[in-house]
């Protein structure tokens, strides 16, 4: 593969967003102002910016700034190592708006725009601009510092091929986080109804949980007037059908006969991060969870196991909950974890109704930060172990299945690391077609195939997965093959 030297700026255009005033921020609005935390520099994706509720812009906007689906934006600026060289594709039109410290990337006719979108974040690229960033506590660069950095390309037809490789290999793992967003939604949704809205199925001939109702009938029956109906014969839900509520001081609401309620720490399931700083680690893939919306970098050890809730502990992202599906090493953070763990599963969703709590609690001083003894005031509803059984299967089920898909997602995100800089600098080429892989291979093509699926621990779901699986083992080199 022969490759051409350019300049960046002789590939495309680089231009910086518009200064937005903050008295038009606002909570509700049709436009939404781009900031850093929609650079997922980890993953090289968009992602929705959590960490503020005043994301909208209410004020007038250039129409140039408003961008379309599918433009490829990077950051001007630096708040977390990493961040600089990291590229994202704005997912619908006429929403985004381009903010000052985002710029927005235009290829011209040399440059396939989906090759651009894997070049900025290559080792050659971010090299040059960490060299070029000015030297201060948050770094930055500009438009025409990007538009300096020096790349080697191959012709036209070749980064198209490049680019739809490495963009199979992201819509797996972008396929494998949709999934796992609607197995969460699932399972929040059976939470809510079953535990805070308390409309579990229930026999009240029997006066117990409903052994023959089945999760897909959460809903109270509704006749055909449209009210609630609760007609002998018919199977009829907790609270709607009429079962006895008692009155719960410390939630100030009515719960169900029979329930409990007690602080998180009544029982010792909270416990307090070990700081460690990126420093102090040693190599390894265990993700340490500080104070961000996401892990801070790695280690060889864990101090967690696996089903583990996260709270951040300061910075402006405390209060913020996660839930861990792997073991982690919890430093600037809280953790709550049962030894069951399908109460940590229920603990968590409870938990997140109460994350606003954290926030406000938070950032009430200049330097916002959550306590252990914060969490211990928390509150969580203790169902009967007959309700709790009837719901094990199903959370522990869901939970099971967002954990391998995370896991797959990790391993193809691995895979394309891996394979970014090889197809950049030439060192692998990209194949033709399935068919031309399977001449040029001197073991048999399916037999290889499989066994590097088996290694990778990989499975498709239909015949898309398979053709995207296909098109990253055809990427590779025989060596890695």
């Amino acid at each position: 593969m022969q490759l051409k030297k350019y300049t960046l700026g002789e590939l495309m255009e680089v231009t910086r967003g518009t200064s937005l005033s903050g008295e038009y921020y606002s909570a509700k609005g049709n436009l939404i102002r781009l900031t850093l935390g929609n650079f997922d520099y980890k993953n090289n994706c968009f992602k929705n910016d959590k960490s503020k509720d005043n994301l909208f812009f209410t004020g007038a906007v250039k129409p140039e700034f408003i961008l379309s689906k599918g433009d490829i934006i990077t950051p001007l600026t630096e708040q977390a190592v990493g961040l600089l060289g990291s590229t994202a594709k704005i997912p619908c039109s006429e929403i985004y708006i381009q903010s000052q410290d985002v710029a927005l990337i235009k290829c011209n006719e040399k440059l396939n725009p989906q090759f651009a979108f894997y070049l900025i974040p290559s080792k050659t690229v971010r090299s040059q601009l960490s060299a070029a960033a000015q030297q201060t506590k948050i770094r930055h660069t500009s438009p025409d510092k990007i538009k300096n950095c020096t790349v080697w390309i191959p012709e036209y037809s070749v980064q198209e091929k490049i680019g739809n490789v490495l963009s199979a290999l992201d819509e797996k793992i972008a396929l494998n986080s949709r999934i796992n967003a609607k197995l969460e939604a699932m399972a929040k949704r059976l939470y809510d109804y079953w535990f805070v809205q308390f409309e579990f199925p229930f026999d009240f001939a029997q006066g117990k949980p409903d052994a023959d109702d089945t999760f897909g009938n959460i809903r109270p029956p509704i006749s055909q007037a449209g009210h609630t109906s609760t007609a002998a014969g018919q199977n009829r839900t907790y609270k709607t059908g009429g079962g006895k509520m008692v009155w719960n001081e410390q939630l100030k609401r009515e719960i169900p006969e029979g329930w409990e309620v007690k602080r998180l720490g009544d029982v010792d399931v909270v416990k307090r991060g070990t700081t460690i700083t990126e420093k102090e680690t040693t190599t390894g893939n265990i993700k340490v969870v500080a104070g961000g919306l996401d892990y801070s970098y790695t280690h060889g050890k864990s101090n967690r196991r696996e089903n583990c809730i996260t709270i951040s502990g300061s910075g402006e992202n405390a209060g913020f909950i996660n839930f861990w599906r792997e073991p982690i090493f919890a430093s600037d953070c809280s953790t709550v974890q049962f030894s069951d763990d399908l109460d940590t599963i229920m603990c968590y969703f409870s938990l997140k109704m109460y994350e606003h709590i954290f926030f406000r609690k938070s950032h009430k001083s200049a330097q916002p930060h959550i306590y252990p003894a914060d969490i211990y005031e928390m509150p969580f509803i203790i169902p009967p172990k007959e309700i709790k059984e009837k719901v094990r299967n199903f959370f522990i089920s869901q939970n099971s299945k967002i954990a391998t898909l995370q896991q797959q997602s990790a391993k193809l995100t691995a895979l394309r690391d891996r394979l970014l800089p090889l197809l950049m600098n030439g060192q692998v080429a990209v194949s033709d077609n399935s068919e031309q892989a399977k001449q040029n291979s001197g073991l048999d093509y399916e037999k290889k195939f499989n066994k590097w699926l088996q290694n990778q621990g990989l499975a498709a779901r239909g015949h898309v997965d398979m053709k995207t699986l296909h098109a990253i083992f055809n990427a590779m080199d025989d060596d890695d093959k």
